[in-house]
């Protein structure tokens, strides 16, 4: 569940950069995009915590793809800084959110038996 603390970490990083990036109080849609997708993205990452909505974190995804789409939407071109955050952040949870919860158990035994297999044909 490591990547889901990155996804809330990530979502904090959006509720926080209309300040940072100083977004003007016209900006609307930059408002409600940063404030809207990062509040969408802890939320998706805390419900994942929840065992009958544990495949949440994969709207995530959904979210990664917006975010990128705005950045170009918004003036990609010209390179503002705002709109190159939204071009990471979607790469960034777009990466994370496709890490299972299970992400930190051990291996299925299967695979154990299939590598100790294969490590023992390879010595003999």
């Amino acid at each position: 569940m490591w990547s889901r603390v990155v996804e809330i970490m990530l979502g904090c990083w959006l509720l926080i950069s209309p300040f940072i990036f100083q977004h003007e109080s016209g900006q609307v849609a930059l408002w409600a995009n940063d404030l809207g997708c990062g509040t969408a993205v802890i939320l998706f990452a805390l419900f994942s915590y929840w065992h009958p909505t544990r495949h949440a974190h994969v709207a995530t995804m959904a979210v990664a793809v917006w975010l990128i789409g705005f950045a170009y939407w918004h003036g990609f071109g010209s390179a503002p800084p705002a709109s190159q955050n939204h071009v990471i952040l979607g790469m960034l949870l777009g990466m994370f959110a496709v890490i299972p919860n299970e992400a930190t158990r051990p291996a299925p035994a299967a695979w154990e038996e299939s590598i100790s297999e294969d490590s023992n044909a390879r010595q003999a």
